[in-house]
């Protein structure tokens, strides 16, 4: 209560109310933009029986911010929209990332990339490689963003801080090699190509459960070539110096 008592001066207290209806006008303008995104995707969902029909597992394991939309199960809500195609189940995608998808893409708006190459180029994640005399010159990303490519770099930057997933092992093989930058932009186009995957081609997200890292293959890799020429000269234990207990 102290923390309320102050010099109540008629200017001090005109601002504060200035201020507090400014607030509850923008909070209201956002309680009316919840309602119609809800509005819309139950309108898209309706048109179509067979998507009221599908169900997906609920995602306890994502967190729902103070930010995220009220009043619908987004992660329902986007299997239905989608055609049971289930982008919650990608770690470190989140729902603002699959509002993004929604309101920038749509499930049509996929179809026309020929290719997830045309994809991540339209969406500037693709390296743009510039080539003279047989000689690669630059591979940066080119400039520009839009809101879709704001999101998957702010989810890859969240994947960025997870532990033992495939993608976040590849942000930090990345981060390791070239920094967190290129990590960043290497990480969201991984998404983008995975995402334009599982909307064209039905393609179930379904990380390897068996990744190799990179030193993984080259110590097989080496341990194959050591074995050749072992099978090759005829060594035995005994002339490589080993004991079998």
């Amino acid at each position: 209560m102290r923390a309320l008592k102050g010099n109540n001066r008629p200017d001090y207290l005109f601002g504060l109310k200035q201020e507090f209806e400014t607030y509850q006008f923008l909070q209201n303008k956002i309680i009316e933009c919840e309602r119609q995104i809800s509005r819309f995707l139950q309108q898209q969902i309706n048109t179509h029986p067979e998507k009221k029909k599908l169900q997906t597992t609920d995602k306890k394991h994502k967190r729902i911010n103070k930010n995220a939309i009220t009043g619908i199960d987004l992660n329902q809500a986007a299997y239905r929209y989608f055609g049971g195609v289930d982008l919650m189940n990608i770690e470190g995608l989140g729902h603002a990332t699959v509002l993004s998808i929604i309101s920038e893409v749509g499930p049509e708006g996929f179809t026309k990339f020929a290719t997830a190459k045309h994809f991540t180029s339209w969406l500037r994640l693709a390296p743009n490689n510039k080539i003279s005399g047989g000689k690669l010159l630059s591979t940066k990303t080119p400039k520009g963003s839009n809101r879709l490519k704001i999101a998957l770099r702010n989810a890859a930057n969240a994947i960025g801080n997870l532990k033992d997933t495939h993608l976040s092992n590849f942000f930090k093989r990345v981060c390791y090699r070239k920094g967190r930058t290129v990590a960043v932009s290497a990480t969201a186009r991984k998404l983008a190509v995975i995402i334009w995957n599982m909307v064209v081609k039905k393609i179930p997200y379904a990380p390897p459960t068996q990744y190799l890292f990179l030193d993984e293959k080259r110590k097989l890799g080496l341990a194959k070539r050591i074995r050749k020429q072992i099978d090759k000269f005829g060594l035995t234990n005994e002339q490589l110096g080993l004991t079998l207990n």
